[in-house]
């Protein structure tokens, strides 16, 4: 590849890759590398050729970090280390992670299957900035003096939580990695982070750059790797103290159970969503409310929990909101992550592009018209890979199952409406609610239809909004807790009240 080919970015470092793939990857267990008997296939779903492969953590294998992560949380270097020792700490991972930014995007985009660009803008430059953004919290988030009568002082402390399990989706591993690593560590946390089986190598490189810089002492972050297995012995363990899960709503249900079974750990999930999107008439710019609400689903091979997977659009610009968005789904390339022509990449694995693609079946034998896409992409070198096309239904009822389950792919669902009072009730009508959006030129609507939307967080006139200083996270089926900001610092740390009688 020559330099012309990424305008802007480093090039991808596709030689190195191709070096370190070709050793089997361990576990990282109390700083050493840990081999096991079993090993896991990952699989390139570009080609469908195998990428590479890693041992699977067994379950003495976890018990082994659990007890590294219990002694870590004591060592002295780590324990007394100041607030602002170890947001410095954070900082020098953050730089870390910009020197081996290319080799990271390229590790992620080969076992995820998103373009580079997606990976390297994306992916690991949050990652980055999420390590930057948390160093600062260190010496900034603490107790309060509470007003109590009577003569005494009441005081509330903020701890470590404790072992803090961590389970990440294959959708955006690193990034994901990071968002859970980085609070936790700021608050003085131990961690043992479980990477999806799917997409495991971009955490496992990460680890090997802080185990390189030794910022780190032995015990304070675990990785280990492995299948559901592994991570259902970690929401069941007794020795770990905070629970941390990003992924399917089923899933999120049984580590809830585990918890109760277990130790009645606290449980953060992140996890599905069906979110509406809405167009009413009187949009400003309709033309930026179509461009926008399409790049808001089909980026990152819509593989996102958030996305604005049902679009409702009022009658009166219905047949043209419809007709503008399934001519961009046609000119929408599917290819290679490396080709700086490709629109999307490839769906994370082949079962995954087959779940998909019985959704997309499902939306035909219920009556939903297809506009664009419908099917695998076979077309030149996509053959073997796992590519569905963009996938526009059209005159789709709300009862519909693609209306109403996560397809979690390149598949938009557009709803008709004609009232206010109609569209809200529709856009309620799920057990998720992650996100919601709304385009209008009309403020008083903008505030009143927001404010009835049953979701976690709600855009308006630009779908797709997101910054670490605001909250993120659902309601319903769409999880527990908040990511992002304060509110994931409090979910890594415990309360104290103190008393002090005078």
């Amino acid at each position: 590849m020559t330099q012309k080919i990424f305008e802007g970015i480093q090039q991808p470092q596709l030689q190195w890759a191709e070096k370190w793939l070709e050793e089997t990857k361990k576990s990282y267990i109390n700083g050493k590398w840990v081999s096991s008997e079993k090993t896991i296939e990952s699989i390139n779903p570009a080609n469908g050729r195998v990428l590479g492969q890693f041992f699977c953590a067994s379950k003495e294998d976890v018990d082994e970090a659990v007890v590294a992560a219990k002694v870590g949380l004591k060592n002295v270097t780590w324990k007394n280390m100041s607030n602002k020792e170890r947001g410095r700490v954070l900082r020098k991972i953050a730089d870390l992670i910009a020197k081996h930014h290319a080799e990271l995007a390229t590790l992620e985009a080969l076992d995820n299957g998103k373009l580079y660009t997606e990976a390297y803008s994306d992916d690991v430059q949050e990652a980055h900035d999420l390590f930057e953004y948390y160093s600062g919290w260190t010496d900034k988030y603490y107790g309060e003096n509470n007003p109590v009568d009577g003569n005494f002082l009441s005081i509330t402390t903020r701890d470590p939580i404790g072992v803090c399990g961590q389970i990440v989706p294959f959708n955006f591993p690193l990034q994901m990695a990071v968002l859970k690593m980085a609070p936790a560590l700021a608050t003085g946390n131990t961690v043992i982070l479980k990477p999806a089986d799917k997409t495991s190598f971009s955490a496992i490189r990460l680890f090997e750059i802080i185990d390189e810089s030794g910022l780190l002492p032995k015990g304070v972050i675990n990785l280990v790797l492995g299948n559901g297995e592994v991570g259902a012995y970690i929401s069941k363990h007794m020795g770990i103290d905070k629970l941390s899960f990003t992924g399917s709503t089923k899933i999120g249900k049984q580590l809830v159970r585990d918890s109760a079974d277990s130790n009645l750990k606290p449980v953060t999930l992140e996890l599905g969503g069906k979110s509406p999107n809405i167009i009413f008439d009187d949009v400003k710019d309709l033309d930026a409310a179509i461009d926008r609400s399409f790049i808001g689903l089909f980026t990152h091979k819509a593989e996102k929990c958030s996305s604005p997977t049902r679009l409702f659009v009022q009658k009166s610009i219905y047949d043209i909101v419809v007709k503008k968005i399934a001519e961009m789904a046609e000119n929408y390339k599917c290819g290679d992550p490396f080709d700086p022509e490709s629109d999307q990449g490839a769906q994370v694995s082949k079962e995954h592009m087959e779940s998909i693609l019985a959704y997309i079946k499902s939306g035909k034998e219920q009556g939903a018209r297809i506009v664009a896409g419908g099917e695998r992409d076979v077309t030149g070198t996509n053959a073997n890979g796992y590519f569905v096309k963009p996938t526009i239904f059209a005159d789709v009822t709300n009862d519909m199952k693609i209306a109403q389950e996560e397809i979690f792919g390149p598949v938009l669902c557009v709803i008709p409406f004609e009232t206010e009072e109609e569209v809200i009730e529709m856009a309620n009508d799920t057990i998720y609610g992650l996100a919601a959006g709304l385009w209008t030129g009309d403020t008083s609507r903008a505030h009143r239809v927001a404010n009835q939307l049953d979701a976690g967080m709600v855009f308006v006139n630009r779908y797709g909004c997101y910054d670490f200083a605001s909250p993120f996270g659902g309601v319903k089926q769409s999880g527990w807790g908040r990511e992002y900001a304060i509110h994931s610092l409090a979910a890594f740390t415990k309360q104290r009240a103190i008393w002090f009688a005078y």
